[in-house]
Formats: C-alpha cells, sequence, structure tokens
C-alpha cells in the first residue's frame, strides 16, 4: 500500500510552493503544464487524496472556532474562553468549545468531529495524556491539510504552529525571588511530573532562581505529583504526599506550587502540622483564581493573565484565517505574569 501523502509533503518533495501544488492539482492555467504534469504524477504515484478537512476550507468558511480544552471546571480555562469568545465575537466569529477531560482519545474524537466542516480552525491546550504519550499525529495532520491551529499553555515544539504561552521560567523566578526577600531560605516546590510542559518550565525558574541567589538546590525539596492525585476522589493522597514531604524534611520555610491545588493543599496540609503561615511557613501558587482569592489565608499567586491569552490566540488565528500567507512563518507570544500579593506571604 502506497503511502498517504500531503500536500506539504509534495510541495517539500519537488521543491515548490504548497500554492504551486494546489493549483496544479487543480489543472490551473497558472501554472506551467511541465510543472502541473510533475505534480500531478508525483501525487498520483503516491495515492494523494485531499481529505475532508482540506475539502471544507476550501468549499466554504463557517465563521467558527473550535477551543478544545482539558477541563472545564477551571478558573483558567474559564478565563481564557472569555478571552477567545471577546475577540471571535468581534469579528463575527462563533466559538465552538470541546473538552478532552486531559484524554488523548477525547482529543482526537473533538478533532476530527469538529475539522469534519463544522469550524475554520482550532485553538487548544494539549491533554495531560497526548504530553504523556507524546503522539500529535491528529494535530500535525489536520495542520498539513490546511486547517490552522493555535495553541496555549501546554504547547510542545514538536507541532509547528502559532502558540501562546506565559513566561513559565520568569513567573516561578519571580516568585522564589519574592520568598527569598521575605527570610526563606529551605525553600520546597510541589511541581507537575516532567511530560507536563508548563510544570517543567516552572521548575525550571524555580533552580535558577536558588541558583543566581547562591542557595543549594535539594532534590528532596522537589515534590512532583502524579497528575492522578488532582481527581476529586484521590485527593487525599496528595494531602499524603504534600505532609510526607513537609515531615521529611523539616526547617521548610517556604512553597512554590504550580497551581492553586498544589497550593491551597500545602496550607491545608501546613495547618494540621500546626504550621503557622505566613509566619513559619510561607506559601506562593499559580493561577489567581477563585481558590487563591479565598483561601484562608488569602494565597500570593503568580497571576497568568489568562483572559489575555485568550486575547491573544483568538486575534492569532483569525489573522491567519483572514491572509493569505505564502510564506510560513508562525509566531510564539509570550504573556507576562504578575505577582499578586497576599496574605500566605510576609
Amino acid at each position: 500500500m502506497k503511502r498517504k501523502i500531503t500536500l506539504k509533503q509534495i510541495a517539500r518533495e519537488l521543491d515548490v510552493s504548497v500554492s504551486t501544488v494546489s493549483k496544479a492539482l487543480k489543472d490551473s492555467d497558472e501554472i506551467s503544464d511541465d510543472t502541473k504534469q510533475k505534480i500531478q504524477a508525483f501525487a498520483k504515484l503516491y495515492n494523494y487524496k485531499p481529505n475532508n478537512i482540506a475539502l471544507s476550507l476550501k468549499n466554504r468558511k463557517t465563521k467558527t472556532i473550535g477551543v478544545i480544552i482539558p477541563e472545564i471546571v477551571h478558573y483558567f480555562f474559564s478565563k481564557v474562553i472569555q478571552g477567545i469568545e471577546n475577540i471571535a465575537l468581534k469579528h463575527g466569529y462563533n466559538v465552538i468549545i470541546g473538552v478532552s477531560n486531559e484524554s488523548f482519545d477525547n482529543e482526537v474524537i473533538n478533532i476530527e468531529t469538529l475539522a469534519n466542516g463544522s469550524i475554520d480552525g482550532f485553538i487548544l491546550s494539549l491533554s495531560k495524556e497526548t504530553l504523556q504519550k507524546q503522539d500529535y499525529h491528529h494535530l500535525n495532520e489536520t495542520i498539513s491539510q490546511g486547517m490552522p491551529v493555535v495553541l496555549f499553555d501546554r504547547v510542545i515544539d514538536a507541532i509547528v504552529c502559532d502558540k501562546v504561552i506565559i513566561d513559565d521560567i520568569n513567573g516561578a523566578k519571580e516568585a522564589i525571588e519574592l520568598l527569598i526577600s521575605k527570610g526563606c531560605k529551605r525553600i520546597a516546590i510541589i511541581t507537575t511530573e516532567d511530560y507536563i510542559s508548563v510544570g517543567r518550565l516552572r521548575l525550571e525558574g524555580y533552580l535558577r532562581a536558588l541558583n543566581e541567589n547562591e542557595i543549594e538546590s535539594n532534590d528532596d525539596l522537589i515534590l512532583k505529583v502524579d497528575d492522578r492525585y488532582e481527581s476529586e476522589d484521590r485527593l487525599d493522597l496528595l494531602d499524603t504526599a504534600i505532609e510526607r514531604l513537609l515531615v521529611n524534611n523539616p526547617g521548610i520555610d517556604g512553597v512554590l506550587a504550580v497551581n492553586e491545588l498544589y497550593a491551597v493543599s500545602a496550607m491545608r496540609v501546613a495547618r494540621k502540622l500546626g504550621c503557622k503561615i505566613p509566619d513559619e511557613i510561607q506559601v506562593i501558587g499559580f493561577t489567581n483564581g477563585v481558590l487563591s482569592r479565598h483561601a484562608t489565608p488569602g494565597l500570593t499567586t503568580v497571576a497568568q493573565n489568562a483572559q489575555k491569552i485568550g486575547e491573544k490566540a483568538a486575534d492569532l488565528l483569525i489573522k491567519r484565517l483572514e491572509t493569505e500567507q505564502e510564506e510560513e512563518s508562525y509566531e510564539t507570544s509570550v504573556i507576562d505574569t504578575r505577582l499578586v500579593i497576599r496574605e500566605s506571604t510576609k
């Protein structure tokens, strides 16, 4: 069986533009006969067939954007959606939301369903299972057939497209530097497994800040949480892991948690162990959502400007949808973070 080939692959093999390939396969008079014959013969040899995504894009525009998020009940993602909708409505686009529930299979199904003529382009944040599997065929195939994709928050170099991220490294660095300035000398981090990009980058920021302030890092103070502990019926396991961290490493006086859940859990466990916040242990989290604002004490946090992320992602996608771009150049937009100081730090 001959392998499946895309427009981009034909263009690369024959050293011509995708536009030239597309026009040649439609027998356009704009392309010379020799070039048309060469492209058509190559496409026939490799059994090229345009898929339904490409046909949908060429035949009609839906003025609808597909957004796929890992979870729906999450302050960060809800604010991103708000930003997307603000820009989409301004430009006359509708928005359809899909939820992967952190599942690779659900992510693939959402993309296949929406790409079948329902939408003009995607904005999405990768599921944890997709990152763990490192299987991005569904996205790369979608992009190769001409449907634009914008990734946000959880992104990966292997997918070549427009991206919107926050400065995770610098956000974590600033948090650690705040803790150091408040007198903390033994600082722990509660983060994700390394395959989740944002956790890995925030860990890098933590280590850089320690190094630049001549504080020796200690692997015992790095807790990488099994993401299964984030489910509602396993939060006791998250508490147990955090309690083990604090009990086994007496003298921890600062904690950076890479999300709100970890931070609020750390404060709960610390209080259970009799630690006073912020007098004996100071805590900083990420997101600045409802949990941060209503925690006791109020949680100092790295605000991610989620609405701005959504607005920028929608801007990038709509620009790509409405502008013919012969040259393939993609943008990675970095949104600055800011520290919101509350009562969990001195």
